[in-house]
């Protein structure tokens, strides 16, 4: 029959998709030394972080939940005793960092009983994974990417650099990364297997927002000293600049008598007023004024976050 399977063998669905965790994958296999984190069977894809010999997923008893419980092994007991003193100082400085946009490190213990060492340490669990994976899971999905999405997550990213960095050394080589993860942020993660010098060019000037074009631009050049910092890129037009009629809209609507509801989103916006109606209005001398309608702001552009922003 037309649209029938043609297969009788049901569907297979991982316990993420289904809702549901499979009595192998939920059974606990290891308490941590407080009896706060509990490790399950089910491990966590940690590919974008090297020195990881293992992760799974574990139980945060007290938050209620889900964290990554991380393994790295020694093969030698002798190797881990000479490295001992840095890897404690590393670990400390890792679980005083606090900063929205980093992976949160909570805890970390060594196990010592085994001929192989073990440093067993508790992170932040991100659902979606990498920003990576998450752009090539959606990649089929949305054609391109929303210059919106882009520059908050190019935010979020040298936000969190710039933390670091006035933490650790500076590194130049962040600036070419943060460059080229803006092209492929662009590109919903599709960067192809080869990336030739022709090729980065043909993408940068297949962008529409001259801006853009030149904050990557700026993150690529030759000379690393002529690379901006992260804390400069910040402020960079393209992520920085907001256009002058908007935030004074903004500041208007916030600094107004009328008791805006804390809850109204775009779509609400829409709904009550119409997308007809005219939002602001520019008078030239010689000509017709141009008006601006609420149905000229994509919903995209999430109008409640950047009035919030601007009230507090």
């Amino acid at each position: 029959m037309p649209g029938s399977r043609t297969s009788i063998e049901p569907e297979h669905k991982s316990p993420r998709e289904s809702g549901e965790d499979s009595e192998d994958e939920s059974e606990i296999l290891e308490e941590s030394p407080c009896g706060r984190w509990l490790k399950r069977r089910e491990e966590v894809e940690q590919q974008d972080l090297p020195g990881i010999d293992c992760a799974y997923l574990a139980m945060d008893t007290e938050e209620g939940v889900e964290v990554v419980w991380n393994e790295v092994q020694f093969s030698e007991r002798k190797n881990f005793k000479a490295q001992e003193e840095k890897i404690q100082l590393v670990f400390e400085n890792l679980t005083q960092l606090e900063h929205p946009n980093i992976v949160k490190f909570h805890r970390y213990w060594t196990d010592t009983h085994n001929d192989k060492p073990r440093v067993i340490f508790i992170t932040e669990y991100m659902s979606s994974g990498s920003l990576k994976q998450f752009l090539k899971r959606t990649k089929r999905n949305v054609k391109k990417l929303p210059l919106q999405a882009w520059k908050r997550w190019c935010t979020q990213i040298l936000s969190a650099l710039s933390f670091h960095n006035s933490i650790y050394r500076y590194f130049l080589i962040w600036h070419v990364r943060i460059g080229m993860a803006a092209l492929e942020i662009q590109g919903n993660g599709d960067s192809g297997n080869v990336v030739t010098e022709e090729h980065i060019m043909k993408t940068i000037d297949s962008l529409d927002d001259i801006q853009q074009k030149n904050f990557i631009r700026k993150c690529i050049q030759a000379d690393p000293l002529n690379r901006p910092s992260a804390q400069e890129l910040l402020f960079h037009p393209v992520l920085f600049e907001v256009h002058s009629l908007k935030l004074l809209a903004a500041h208007a609507l916030v600094n107004s008598a009328t008791n805006i509801s804390e809850t109204i989103t775009d779509e609400v916006l829409q709904r009550l007023y119409g997308p007809d109606t005219v939002v602001a209005e520019m008078r030239y001398q010689n000509r017709p004024p141009h008006q601006i309608r609420l149905s000229d702001f994509p919903v995209a552009e999430k109008l409640e976050k950047f009035v919030e922003d601007v009230k507090y």
